[in-house]
């Protein structure tokens, strides 16, 4: 019985989908959005959205600017990145608690009929 299995297994093991979501999150920061399945995109928004509330939390003082940096290298692969999340994303979104991305549904894709979508960061 799958009582309490919340998380979406996509076909793969713990450690390839780790590392699935980590590259999204990379790209999606990197780029600003980015095109994937409806499914990925919805299981993939509330991880880009922790990274938003993580930097926000350095920069209030919550948390000391070393603790938030390491918490963002740890779900980043680019360490370029750290710095575009903290000084570029944090600050936009300050009066905004939450809600810092948004899907749109794109259609279907021709090779396998999947539904695709595209998640991206609010203006």
């Amino acid at each position: 019985m799958r009582h309490k299995k919340k998380s979406i297994h996509f076909g793969r093991d713990v450690d390839h989908r780790k590392a699935l979501f980590k590259n999204l999150v990379t790209e999606l920061v990197r780029h600003g959005q980015i095109e994937t399945t409806e499914a990925k995109a919805k299981a993939l928004r509330p991880r880009a959205e922790r990274l938003i509330t993580i930097a926000k939390r350095g920069r209030s003082g919550k948390i000391t600017e070393v603790h938030a940096k390491r918490q963002l290298r740890a779900r980043l692969n680019d360490p370029e990145l750290i710095n575009v999340v903290y000084d570029e994303l944090a600050p936009r979104y300050v009066e905004r608690n939450g809600g810092y991305t948004r899907i749109l549904k794109t259609g279907i894709r021709q090779g396998d009929a999947a539904r695709m979508a595209i998640i991206e960061f609010i203006e």
